[in-house]
């Protein structure tokens, strides 16, 4: 036993010395740029009743939660993702005059990912909700920030792949895809399956031409060309309507000066259910996946109460950090100890000497010598 009680469950790690103080240091500055955009802090419960997140995963992902019973047999699980709980907290306390709510978070979020492939169980994560805006000013608001807080980590090379969850939720409906089947094709889309997606559609006698767009919609990737490609591919209103946000996004993204880091993809999707407009993930090198992901989900406030479009993004710290590392990027820690030596006779002047030093701002070790 006492072997086994030395070592961490699979899928999650001690993280101590320079790696924890770099990641407080990194996690400190992003915050403090979110809160420079207006943002407030919320926090909400590591664990919440099953049915807030419940419909918000499809069916097969949702025995990748932590489940547990309390005392009165309701079933509760780690959060898997703040989103929902922070639209239940929301819903319920901060939309009473309808203006435009900001909230930041940071905290752990759990999944039990059976097929690790070196992802961790349990992820720090930090983001943003904005809520009370449909425009696309809010959207181009959430990515520009996205864009902000990772360049102040101090990363350079990345990128934020921007789509559009309706230009492909529009085809499906075109094709009287029902929601079920949509769901089982989505999930082969999100592994890069192809062919299960189009065996799947075969199966469900779906029309050659909505099985060939559907798969062809992750060839629409790059500037205003793919979007003018995917655009001329679709003739149902909501595909259309999403492509011309994007446009319009792109336009307001420029006056914020990120355009360069800014492409399309129009083949993102999400696991999650609640996404309906515009959906991001924010790639850099060292890191096999997004370090950060976000979208809009307009409907899912009303699930808890009242509606509210809305629209956030959030960073997992240790993709981010691994990306920082292996970029050979300092993350500018300037928190180094100091050690002020004493012996008996001298403790008092050592203990003075460590007292200024720390009230300058200084981290100081007293040690005997």
């Amino acid at each position: 036993m006492s072997k086994i009680l030395l070592h961490t469950p699979d899928g999650v790690r001690d993280i101590y010395g320079k790696e924890c103080s770099d990641r407080k240091y990194i996690t400190g500055k992003i915050h403090d740029k979110m809160k420079s955009f207006g943002y407030q802090d919320i926090e909400t419960p590591t664990f919440e009743f099953f049915d807030v997140f419940a419909e918000e995963i499809n069916a097969s992902d949702t025995k990748q939660l932590y489940k547990f019973f309390d005392t009165e047999g309701n079933t509760l699980v780690l959060r898997p993702d703040f989103t929902p709980s922070i639209a239940r907290c929301a819903s319920k306390v901060m939309l009473e005059n309808g203006d435009p709510i900001r909230v930041c978070y940071e905290g752990n979020s759990f999944l039990n990912v059976s097929n690790l492939q070196g992802k961790l169980k349990e992820n720090y994560n930090i983001g943003v909700e904005l809520m009370n805006d449909p425009s696309v000013y809010a959207d181009a608001e959430i990515i520009a920030l996205l864009i902000e807080t990772l360049k102040c980590s101090g990363l350079k090379d990345f990128q934020i792949s921007v789509g559009d969850a309706d230009y492909y939720k529009g085809i499906c409906e075109d094709a009287n895809i029902t929601p079920e089947t949509e769901e089982e094709i989505r999930e082969q889309i999100i592994g890069k399956n192809y062919f299960a997606a189009e065996s799947i559609m075969r199966e469900k006698n779906i029309p050659d031409k909505y099985i060939d767009l559907i798969v062809k919609v992750s060839e629409f990737i790059g500037s205003d060309d793919a979007l003018d490609k995917a655009m001329g591919q679709v003739t149902n209103e909501r595909s259309i309507a999403a492509v011309k946000r994007l446009k319009e996004l792109y336009n307001v993204l420029t006056f914020y000066g990120v355009e360069k880091y800014v492409s399309f993809d129009l083949g993102i999707l999400s696991r999650f259910n609640y996404y309906t407009g515009v959906i991001f993930s924010a790639y850099t090198y060292g890191v096999g996946d997004a370090i950060a992901k976000g979208g809009r989900y307009d409907n899912l406030l009303g699930k808890y109460g009242k509606d509210a479009p809305s629209i956030g993004f959030s960073i997992v710290i240790d993709d981010l950090m691994s990306a920082l590392y292996r970029q050979d990027i300092g993350a500018g820690n300037l928190s180094e100890i100091e050690t002020v030596t004493y012996t008996k006779d001298n403790f008092e002047n050592a203990l003075k000497k460590a007292s200024e030093l720390r009230q300058s701002g200084k981290n100081v070790v007293l040690k005997a010598q």
